[in-house]
């Protein structure tokens, strides 16, 4: 009995403290019709507008705060990738720039290698012997001889004791012959011995290279010798092997003692042993093509001279023939 009458107790509801107001409903369809009346009136009459900034300003922070987590990740992988795209943008244009500098110093190379040309060129066109154009390939592995090996040999007509010059002057000469290739003794190694004449008063002596560095020296001259510093040399020619007129080297030092019987005369090189690459090797003279007197002239000279002597005795003869006839 007891239970029962605590579950109708318990099935009752207790009384509302307040008095209950307007349903769901209706209370959704008031703000509704509330809204739409505000939206109208605020586009007709523009009354809102400065409440809505005065809004807008005091929701700023706000809307940063919300945005900051978004922005910070947008900001670092942005920081990320421009690095990433910038380390690999100055690379390519360093990389750029080392191919651009070698192929500025290669340009700058060929035109180096251009004008000398054109320099040797004419100075190929200028030389009365024929040449060949060569181009110097490596330096001899010998560290104590001066030679060098270029890239003409016997199939291109080179023979040993050719002169090699180049557009300043006398280099070298060719001592051994490869079908494709030459060695060239330079004029400042030692085993080479060249005969010179001083161009100013034609004085002949033999010029040696040093080996040790790029000069030459006049050995076996008086200390009382006609030459001074600045006199150029020459090739002389008496040796058959170089053509004469060629510039040799420059008088760079003289020194002399009453001590001394000979002087120490030290030249430099006019040709560029050291600096360019292409030479021109020069033919030996060659003595068939010097002009000889043909030995024919001659004869027919004597016989011409022995006929026109006949003729001459005989008119004599005839003349002083009716002569003694009379003096018979």
């Amino acid at each position: 009995m007891a239970r029962h009458l605590y579950n109708k107790i318990e099935q009752q509801q207790a009384p509302a403290f307040f008095v209950r107001g307007p349903s769901p409903f209706a209370r959704l369809a008031f703000f509704s019709v509330l809204s739409l009346a505000l939206m109208a009136a605020d586009t007709r009459l523009q009354y809102l507008v400065s409440l809505r900034q005065s809004l807008q300003t005091l929701l700023h922070p706000l809307q940063l705060l919300a945005n900051a987590p978004t922005q910070l990740y947008l900001n670092t992988s942005e920081y990320f990738s421009a690095r990433n795209i910038l380390l690999s943008e100055n690379q390519q244009l360093k990389k750029r720039d080392l191919m651009q500098s070698i192929a500025l110093q290669k340009l700058n190379l060929l035109a180096v290698e251009n004008a000398h040309l054109h320099v040797l060129l004419a100075a190929q066109n200028s030389l009365k012997e024929s040449s060949v154009a060569a181009e110097i390939m490596y330096v001899g592995r010998d560290p104590f001889a001066r030679k060098v090996q270029i890239n003409r040999g016997q199939n291109h007509k080179i023979l040993p004791g050719m002169a090699v010059v180049d557009a300043a002057g006398v280099i070298g000469q060719v001592t051994r012959v490869y079908p494709l290739s030459s060695e060239v003794t330079l004029i400042t190694d030692t085993s080479l011995a060249m005969p010179v004449q001083i161009e100013r008063n034609g004085l002949r002596a033999i010029a040696f290279g040093h080996g040790r560095d790029s000069n030459l020296d006049l050995p076996y001259l008086p200390t009382n010798v006609d030459i001074k510093r600045g006199d150029r040399l020459v090739t002389s020619g008496i040796d058959g092997v170089y053509p004469a007129g060629l510039a040799v080297a420059t008088v760079k030092q003289i020194v002399s003692g009453t001590d001394k019987p000979y002087a120490r005369i030290v030249c430099e090189p006019a040709g560029g042993v050291e600096n360019h690459r292409q030479v021109l090797v020069v033919s030996k003279p060659q003595l068939d093509s010097i002009t000889t007197p043909s030995i024919t002239e001659p004869v027919k000279l004597g016989l011409n001279q022995a006929t026109r002597s006949d003729k001459m005795q005989k008119m004599t003869n005839k003349s002083a023939k009716p002569s003694d006839a009379h003096a018979h």
